[in-house]
């Protein structure tokens, strides 16, 4: 019997552990492409509450970070119409995978050390973003660092709020105009709107070509296969399947859009970043959308100030980390020089491109299976 949701301290301290990520892809959409917070935060808001009671483990629902690393570097170029094209194309093609069958056949002949591969990749290009982070203020960092090892064990008090508090106690200290900002701030309550904002005809090629195709491989190797091995390794008692996380992925790319979301997806280093600051049920992702919800319905016009608040070096430790915790998930596989092989070829390219780097592991995968002799 599957276990139930909780929401004790160490599921609201796991609830904020991938803040790392979430953070600079909310900002970025709406600082730089110019989208409204409410239907973005409402996306994650009600996805996540949704996932936390439907799978009841910390199976997180984070940004198409290929979609949105695209979109936001090339700005105008792209449109909003294209990120709402770029989700409908994502929701349609993930329900079909999903429903179709075929990821079955894909999951069967994916084997351990390329998904672990793909994991390390994703835990080591979690700490270089990290320590770049960690760079922009080192000496905080190395602070906020060993403050976190000490209290990394402790049960008593979860981690993640010593480092929120201090990043937030930080930042006020700093930069005591943000006392004046706070202040102003008062509840404003929004109601979310039908957003059909039908794209031209060139937002439905720059959406579906340049943002959504890209994203394939990447959502493929992390978001459905990786992610579901993560689960199934922590979570033995409550499975999922690659076809569950497609279906799941498919349906909230097709209905986010319709509010102003962007497209989602799920993720192992989500799931991760989670379980390491204390996270064990689904009970921390209704928690983190509830909250995501609430500033969405009420703060949506404060968001950029209160994530702002949050110095990068508190969220490049967080990070690295997360990236930690991936990396020692990894040290499972095979110890033959095949089985080592396909999971360094898989984590390097995953390091520059986790799609590329699942094409690549599978290829060398094939090539060592079909023509290199097997080990004796």
């Amino acid at each position: 019997m599957a276990a139930n949701n909780r929401y004790d301290r160490s599921e609201w301290a796991g609830a904020f552990g991938d803040l790392g990520t979430l953070i600079p892809f909310v900002v970025g959409y709406i600082s730089i492409l110019g989208m409204d917070p409410l239907g973005i935060l409402l996306g994650f808001g009600i996805f996540l509450i949704a996932s936390g009671l439907y799978y009841k483990t910390p199976l997180p629902v984070q940004p198409m970070k290929a979609i949105g690393a695209a979109a936001m570097t090339q700005g105008t170029l792209i449109g909003s119409g294209a990120i709402w094209s770029a989700g409908l194309f994502s929701g349609l093609f993930w329900l079909i995978l999903g429903l179709s069958g075929v990821l079955k056949f894909v999951s069967k002949i994916v084997s351990k050390p390329v998904i672990r591969g793909i994991v390390l990749g994703l835990g080591l290009s979690f700490i270089l973003t990290g320590t770049r982070f960690m760079g922009e203020d080192l000496l905080i960092a190395i602070l906020v660092l060993l403050v976190t090892l000490v209290l990394l064990r402790s049960k008593r008090i979860p981690v993640m709020f010593v480092l929120l508090i201090f990043g937030v106690i930080l930042t006020l200290i700093r930069t005591p105009e943000v006392w004046q900002a706070l202040s102003a701030i008062r509840p404003s309550v929004r109601v979310p709107r039908l957003s059909l904002n039908i794209p031209s005809g060139r937002e439905w090629l720059s959406g579906i070509f340049v943002l959504a195709i890209p994203q394939i491989p990447l959502s493929l190797g992390n978001a459905i296969i990786a992610t579901t091995a993560e689960n199934n390794r922590l979570f033995p008692d409550r499975p999922v399947s690659e076809r569950k996380l497609a279906v799941s992925q498919g349906i909230m790319n097709l209905i986010a859009p319709l509010f102003g979301g962007v497209p989602m997806c799920h993720g192992a280093g989500g799931m991760a970043a989670h379980v390491r600051f204390g996270a064990r049920t689904g009970g921390s992702i209704v928690i983190s959308g509830s909250v995501l919800l609430l500033l969405g319905l009420f703060f949506s016009d404060s968001v950029l100030l209160l994530f702002g608040m949050i110095p990068p070096a508190v969220l490049g430790v967080i990070l690295s980390l997360t990236g930690l915790e991936l990396v020692l998930s990894a040290r499972d596989v095979g110890r033959t020089w095949q089985d080592l092989f396909v999971l360094f070829i898989t984590a390097g390219f995953s390091l520059w491109n986790v799609g590329i780097g699942f094409l690549a592991g599978l290829l060398m995968q094939e090539v060592i299976k079909r023509w290199v002799a097997p080990a004796k």
